[in-house]
């Protein structure tokens, strides 16, 4: 079985959420078996920005629905989405 490597945009809630308390949050719920690979942030409007996670899962069905379930959960996050999908 393979690695695949996903990048999913995170959406903050708002302009007023601390970046960098976002990333520390979102690193502590990482489920096992999936290891972080990095951290982005992306200009999206007047001063929003989101944040792209590079993750590394197993090559298995339904491999992201436990990362997006747990970022979801997470305070300060408005949406998450994967945005890209690569074998490795």
């Amino acid at each position: 079985m393979g690695e695949v490597a996903a990048k999913i945009r995170i959406m903050p809630s708002g302009m007023d959420v601390d970046l960098n308390k976002l990333k520390e949050a979102l690193a502590k719920v990482i489920p096992n078996g999936v290891r972080l690979h990095g951290f982005l942030e992306v200009p999206v409007a007047f001063g929003l920005k989101a944040l792209m996670v590079v993750v590394k899962v197993g090559d298995i069905e339904g491999g992201t629905e436990k990362v997006e379930e747990a970022f979801s959960k997470v305070s300060g996050v408005e949406s998450v989405s994967v945005e890209e999908l690569g074998r490795m």
